[in-house]
């Protein structure tokens, strides 16, 4: 130990006061030199009287309350969010896990329910009746009222099944509905995150509807695969994407004549006036299951139109993006404005 004596002096004489200054007596001895530059600090290893400690500024960064980091799922959509409707896509981890599985869940319950299970109105797939699918075929040939309309301007190549004007009319407007889906598929920003074929699910969702669509939901909000190569795109997504005003005009007029149709079709063969024909559609709903998942799929819709064309309304001409970002939550109209409106160089 080293010791000195400091003596102070004033006038007034105080007495003399001894400070001893002290010489430490354990060592600090660095063992491996600490960069500066180093994006992430190291331990430092040091002794203490030879006994060896490690610092590691890691382990107290990482108890830090407030350091971690919260991964945030950000759309790339800027024009979605500017046009005055919130993205689905700008969602946190949590709450986009959270909407793929209520999606799962929804595409389970329709299974099973509309397929599967007997308690639903009408029969399950496995107890199908001859009369349902004789129904079944009969609302498929006339398809878009083609048959009928050909037979009423005295071409006869093939006649038109006969059926319940309201049948008709559900069964058109929900596939109407389903047609202009396409332009809105092949054009979805999130479609990379499906790694199937497009063709394959629009064709197969012309003839099952939801059954397709919701797994399609989930599967986008997938993260985003950085190794993925994004498929060219099929003639069929071009035609749909390049005619996708068409599209929008023909699935529009197809709706609008089912609905007509509906109420005023067959005017001739005793259906019924309008109180008569709501009660057939009443009966109609409570007793065939292909009716009563037509409603299911127009409740669907109702949901998804608005939640995918608000993911890509940077698709739209700007001129059109407030116009579309109001229509999208009327159903059915919501999709025209998104066809006609759609922007054909969006992805150059």
């Amino acid at each position: 130990m080293l010791s000195a004596t400091l003596t102070l002096c004033s006038t007034s004489s105080p007495p003399a006061r001894n400070f001893t200054l002290l010489k430490p007596s354990k060592n600090f001895k660095l063992r491996n030199p600490v960069s500066l530059f180093e994006r992430r600090p190291k331990a430092v290893a040091f002794s203490i009287d030879e006994q060896e400690k490690r610092f590691d500024p890691s382990l107290f960064a990482a108890r830090a309350p407030g350091l971690g980091t919260h991964r945030k799922f950000i759309s790339t959509t800027t024009a979605a969010t500017s046009g005055g409707g919130g993205s689905v896509s700008e969602l946190d981890d949590n709450v986009r896990r959270l909407l793929q599985a209520l999606l799962w869940i929804a595409e389970s319950v329709y299974i099973i329910w509309l397929f599967l299970l007997p308690y639903a109105p009408g029969d399950p797939v496995w107890a199908i009746s001859s009369e349902t699918i004789n129904s079944l075929i009969g609302l498929s040939l006339n398809f878009f009222f083609i048959l009928p309309l050909l037979n009423s301007v005295g071409i006869h190549l093939i006649e038109a099944p006969v059926l319940h004007p309201m049948s008709e009319g559900l069964f058109n407007f929900v596939i109407g509905w389903t047609f202009m889906f396409a332009p809105l598929l092949y054009t979805d920003r999130r479609r990379d995150r499906y790694k199937g074929s497009l063709d394959v699910l629009w064709g197969f969702q012309m003839f099952l509807t939801n059954t397709f669509l919701i797994p399609y939901m989930a599967i986008r909000l997938n993260e985003a695969d950085g190794e993925y190569t994004p498929s060219k795109t099929s003639q069929l997504g071009s035609v749909m994407k390049n005619g996708a005003p068409v599209v929008g005009l023909i699935g529009g007029l197809a709706c609008l004549i089912s609905i007509l149709w509906a109420l005023f079709g067959r005017g001739d063969g005793n259906y019924g006036d309008l109180p008569e024909r709501w009660q057939f559609l009443l009966s109609y709903l409570g007793s065939e299951r292909l009716a009563y998942a037509f409603i299911w799929d127009i409740f669907l819709y109702i949901i998804f139109q608005p939640w995918l064309i608000g993911d890509n309304l940077q698709n739209i001409q700007k001129d059109k993006v407030a116009v579309v970002n109001y229509l999208r939550f009327v159903p059915v109209v919501g999709l025209i404005a998104y066809c006609l409106c759609l922007d054909a160089d969006y992805e150059k």
